[in-house]
């Protein structure tokens, strides 16, 4: 069973934005894999976490970056959701990494992120960045 499949629905239609949505998706059902096994690993579960937490990280630079460059009117309000989830997430692997499971917690937060960020604000800059030549 997948957790979260993936869909057209979830695509903003710049390539290179829907293949990091798309791999953090797959993350989320790999994390959602793990966690429902007849035995979850632990240590196999934070290296998922810190996996996410990287890439995450890296996405978010990658977006900003293009705000940034295109001179997006809401690039502050946008980043204040980015640390905001970055904070959310960095709180439940230190707590996994302090012998806390927060797998089921940190799974309904990543769904949550992903449908609502990526289907209501990152879709809101996707026409700024098609007429700024960015596809």
């Amino acid at each position: 069973m997948t957790f979260m499949p993936w869909s057209s629905e979830l695509e903003v239609g710049i390539e290179l934005i829907d293949e990091q949505h798309r791999w953090l998706v797959d993350k989320t059902n790999e994390l959602f894999d793990r966690l429902v096994s007849d035995e979850p690993d632990a240590a196999e579960i934070g290296e998922v976490l810190e996996g996410l937490m990287d890439y995450t990280m890296n996405h978010f630079i990658v977006e900003e970056e293009i705000f940034h460059r295109l001179g997006y009117p809401e690039t502050e309000a946008h980043k204040a959701q980015h640390d905001k989830f970055t904070a959310q997430i960095m709180d439940l692997l230190q707590r996994h990494d302090a012998g806390e499971i927060s797998g089921s917690e940190t799974l309904d937060l990543l769904a949550e992120w992903l449908t609502h960020h990526i289907l209501k604000v990152d879709k809101a800059y996707v026409s700024f960045f098609r007429d700024n030549g960015v596809h």
